[in-house]
């Protein structure tokens, strides 16, 4: 089943990547644009383009001869415009910030959802920093597998095309989204929700007008985006509720960490930093680490031990298997 399943996304990346090719030589514009018109494109019933000449046009009518999206499942429609997004960044050389969340990374996270919340019939996720909204929705997927729940889905992205990703995206997988266009540090006006989860831009927000009604904002000069967003995911949780942040390994170590620290004493608490293996990494600066924070209220304490350690390689099954048994255990004994 694995082989077939592997074979349907690659016959619709394929799709996707003639398309995305044909309409980026037409207009001499970038993958990732000509990309972002793809996805539009095969959501339309249009199929005329005017800056298309007559020709292109004919080949991109070919091209989606035989596409039938209703032959794709969700999952499949998400990979393959992983793999895409993935092209556009090698193709494009963009940002850092664009880089996805892989899918290695987001089961863990979302291994890790299941087992706190596995006896719950409904749930709310919300990602204040959603880029292509590819790790909320392997989450989503992952958690509608693994314990029957679908859970209801919240984004914000600033980026214009991030969020134009984003958006076709979910809709492609058919799963019903509320999405924000905006910059989320100007406090938006999002769900309070049972979770939330991120990986999270790092470095600098540059306007320090926005920061200032922030208690992790910095005395002096430009605040860390990561500080800003962790303190209004955590103020959108639920008492009770848990956050799930893609981190810096060395969060704590920083002398900006102070405020951090200051803002969460009394109002969340600290249950775990796994750091993620070093092999997915450049170098040890670059490491990251999945940071579990639990609002206060509703019966939630400060866990005893905190879950502390480091993710074995993931190509050690053996290893990975044991430590995904011991993060069971500590969910079972220690925090729930």
């Amino acid at each position: 089943m694995r082989v077939l399943a592997q074979g349907k996304i690659e016959q619709l990346f394929d799709i996707l990547n003639r398309s995305t090719e044909l309409i980026q030589k037409a207009k001499d514009q970038s993958y990732l644009d000509s990309f972002i018109e793809t996805l539009g494109f095969i959501q339309s019933d249009d199929e005329e383009d005017d800056e298309l000449t007559e020709a292109d046009t004919k080949k991109l009518t070919n091209i989606y001869a035989d596409f039938n999206p209703d032959d794709f499942t969700a999952e499949t429609f998400r990979k393959a415009i992983q793999m895409a997004v993935l092209k556009a960044i090698r193709v494009d050389t963009i940002q850092a910030n664009y880089q996805l969340t892989p899918d290695t990374i987001a089961n863990v996270i979302g291994y890790i959802i299941a087992g706190i919340f596995h006896d719950r019939k409904e749930l709310s996720i919300l990602d204040p920093a959603m880029g292509t909204a590819n790790l909320l929705t392997a989450i989503y997927h992952q958690l509608q597998t693994s314990i029957g729940v679908t859970p209801t889905i919240s984004g914000i992205e600033n980026d214009d095309a991030m969020f134009e990703l984003a958006a076709d995206s979910v809709e492609l997988q058919k799963i019903h989204a509320e999405l924000f266009h905006e910059d989320t540090i100007q406090n938006v006006l999002a769900p309070v929700v049972d979770v939330v989860v991120s990986d999270l831009p790092i470095g600098y927000y540059p306007i320090d007008a926005n920061a200032k009604g922030f208690a992790t904002h910095s005395d002096t000069g430009h605040s860390y985006v990561h500080h800003l967003l962790i303190e209004f995911g955590m103020k959108h949780v639920l008492p009770g509720g848990f956050g799930f942040f893609l981190v810096p390994s060395q969060l704590f170590q920083t002398s900006e960490a102070k405020q951090l620290l200051k803002w969460m004493q009394g109002k969340v608490y600290l249950q775990g930093l796994l750091n993620l293996p070093k092999e997915l990494f450049a170098n040890a600066a670059a490491q990251k680490a999945i940071l579990i924070l639990q609002n206060a209220g509703d019966g939630a304490k400060q866990v005893d031990p905190v879950m502390l350690g480091e993710f074995p390689s993931f190509k050690d099954q053996q290893a990975f298997t044991k430590f995904l048994t011991e993060i069971d255990d500590w969910e079972q004994t220690d925090l729930l």
